[in-house]
Order: C-alpha cells, then structure tokens, then sequence
C-alpha cells in the first residue's frame, strides 16, 4: 500500500478518467511501483489517449494533493507502459490474476 492515501486518490482518478472517456475498468490493483488494469476501451478512443489521460491527470492531482511526492519522486510516470489485448479471455481468469499481485 502506498503512503498516506495516494493508492486510494490514484483509484479514484483513474475511474474518473475512464468514466469521462466511456471506458470501463473492471480491475485495478496499484503496486508500489506499477498499476496493473484490466479495462475495456472503445477502439475509437485508443488505448494510448486513455492512457495518457490517466496519467496526465493522476499526476497533476497528485503532486497537488501530496505534496511529498515532488521531492520523493523526480516524476510521478515514465513515458512507457505496457499494453496485451485479452479478447475472447475468460475475464475472471485476469480478474483473478490482478487482485493477487500484492500477493506475489
């Protein structure tokens, strides 16, 4: 779990952001150093601007609301992210496999 709060106001955001861009997320774990989501998004959207979007957002908030992140972290992203498309996967299959990364 992140420090005082952030993991709970980066959830919040990030439903935010997806509820504004007709996108569902339908799991979410953020890890101290990574967030793994499984969501579905219109392709006319793109999975890239969702996901600058988030991130944009999230860090903007963020290093608004919690201060301590400027000078902990020099930036809250990076400019990568990693992207696999699941059609046709059984969705309590990946479901399952997100909820228990903190488990790992």
């Amino acid at each position: 779990m992140l420090v005082n709060g952030v993991d709970e106001r980066l959830k919040t955001t990030l439903r935010e952001v997806a509820e504004e861009c007709y996108a569902e997320i339908i799991e979410l774990e953020v890890m101290p150093d990574h967030v793994h989501l499984l969501v579905e998004v219109d392709p006319q959207l793109g999975i890239h601007r969702l996901v600058r979007r988030m991130k944009g957002r999230s860090s903007r908030l963020l290093r608004q609301e919690f201060a301590w992140l400027w000078s902990r972290l020099p930036t809250l992203w990076t400019h990568s992210y990693c992207v696999a498309t699941v059609g046709g996967a059984p969705w309590a299959i990946l479901q399952h496999y997100i909820e228990h990364q903190k488990n790992v």
